[in-house]
């Protein structure tokens, strides 16, 4: 009697166990930014969620995809510039899903083939600049690589929304080398600053003597406040300095004279 209540047990809680267990894998919640992609009996069917979703076991699959901004860090690469200059350059990249569907059906993993493709894409599009615009056009080239990246991975359902260079690395030769070519163009800028300043008081000085020959008084009271900074000034020795105009006169009675 009490082996075929056992027996009555089992045979009517396996049926239970059963059903329990198949609405346990019928019943999926999905968070916000989450959506799922469901297939039936291999081929796509729908984009559900958010919320509560039912999926049919043996029948329907779910593939679960977030569709939160991620972000990437490219590791260095090794980019030779089109000046033959080798750098290391490493980057960000910030994207996300915008159709969950072709993200799973274009690609086998669109994590890793976004990386992939952004480590060549960096090396391409940095290859073809000169060092110099890698270190003073970042902004520039992070469009570029922003715009070749959204292109690339559009077919994948994948939105490259921004990318940032983070560093540039150089070795000590040409480290010294922007050294010492920083420091030939503080020079050659400082020769540019005296050359002008020298044409400048030039122009100046013209314009003064052109006023001083037109006009006899303002030449001696010219000399009068040179005598007065002389005597000014403690010095053994004072200097009296002549206009040439009262040495031609003399020369000229001297001569008369004679």
């Amino acid at each position: 009697m009490r082996i075929d209540l056992v027996s009555d047990l089992v045979a009517t809680g396996l049926p239970l166990v059963a059903i329990l267990v198949i609405l346990a894998y019928s019943f999926r919640i999905l968070r916000e930014y989450e959506r799922g992609v469901v297939f039936m009996l291999g081929r796509f069917w729908k984009v559900k969620g958010p919320g509560l979703v039912i999926v049919i076991p043996l029948v329907q699959q779910l593939v679960r995809v977030d569709l939160r901004t991620r972000v990437l860090d490219v590791p260095s690469q090794d980019v030779i510039s089109r000046d033959n200059v080798s750098v290391k350059v490493n980057a960000v990249v910030y994207y996300r899903v915008l159709d969950p569907e072709r993200a799973i059906i274009n690609v086998v993993d669109f994590d890793e083939a976004t990386s992939q493709l952004a480590q060549t894409t960096l090396r391409s599009v940095l290859g073809q600049h000169e060092l110099d615009e890698m270190l003073a056009e970042r902004d520039k080239l992070n469009a570029d690589i922003q715009r070749i990246l959204d292109a690339q991975t559009d077919a994948w359902g994948i939105k490259v929304s921004n990318v940032e260079l983070k560093h540039v690395d150089l070795n000590e030769s040409m480290i010294r080398a922007i050294a010492k070519q920083a420091e030939a163009e503080r020079l050659r800028r400082a020769k540019v600053i005296d050359a002008e300043g020298e044409l400048q008081a030039a122009e100046k000085l013209a314009q003064a003597a052109e006023i001083l020959s037109q006009r006899p008084e303002a030449m001696q009271l010219r000399y009068l406040g040179t005598l007065l900074q002389i005597a000014s000034e403690r010095s053994n020795t004072i200097v009296f300095p002549l206009p040439g105009e009262l040495l031609a006169g003399l020369a000229g009675r001297a001569k008369a004279a004679g």
